[in-house]
């Protein structure tokens, strides 16, 4: 596996040189996932961040009723990870599957810290990516509990154009908080632009 697409994600941010490179790539460890395979299930105690290389994964929780609620989606260029259960060291509430054939590169949380000793560049594109998180994840909030499905359908489509053709119709509907019945239903009507 080509660590490209990773080099090209950090280099948005910091710049490394051919050296610095090899430092940081040294860090990861490749994996590939077959589609519905999981990188973590819930219970588990994450040790990993993971960079989708390629493929897509998401993370979700399932509720005492048995509905699944996907929290994210992680396209190749994206990262992926139970934060809670990382920084923590606690069981996850969240699973992590392969939703496609994927390649991921793995760094686990405890190689973080001698990454940033090596590299100490590297932090300002973590703050950076966590800050970026943060904010998405309460812009996030916001949406479902102010915005229609219709709205929270089409923020959905601008945040992730890719898979809006290429994924199941459930998981988008599990994603914005509506049933597949329901999603159905409302892409069957004429939608009002605004």
């Amino acid at each position: 596996m080509s660590f490209e697409l990773l080099l090209q994600s950090i280099s948005k941010r910091v710049t490394l040189n051919e050296e610095e490179q090899k430092v940081f790539t040294s860090f990861f460890r490749p994996r590939k996932l077959k589609k519905k395979t999981f990188l973590y299930q819930e219970g588990d105690i994450q040790q990993h961040i993971a960079f989708i290389n390629s493929g897509c994964l998401r993370s979700y929780s399932i509720d005492k009723n048995g509905t699944e609620h996907i929290l994210q989606f992680a396209p190749a260029g994206w990262w992926i990870a139970d934060m809670q259960s990382l920084l923590n060291n606690a069981p996850s509430n969240l699973s992590i599957d392969a939703i496609e054939d994927s390649e991921v590169f793995l760094i686990k949380q405890s190689d973080i810290e001698d990454m940033y000793q090596a590299l100490p560049q590297l932090e300002r594109y973590f703050r950076i990516l966590a800050e970026r998180s943060l904010a998405t994840s309460q812009q996030r909030l916001i949406d479902a509990l102010s915005l229609t499905a219709v709205e929270r359908y089409n923020n959905f489509c601008q945040r992730y154009p890719s898979l809006i053709q290429s994924i199941p119709q459930k998981y988008v509907a599990s994603y914005i908080g509506i049933t597949p019945e329901f999603m159905s239903k409302m892409l069957s009507q004429p939608m009002k632009k605004g």
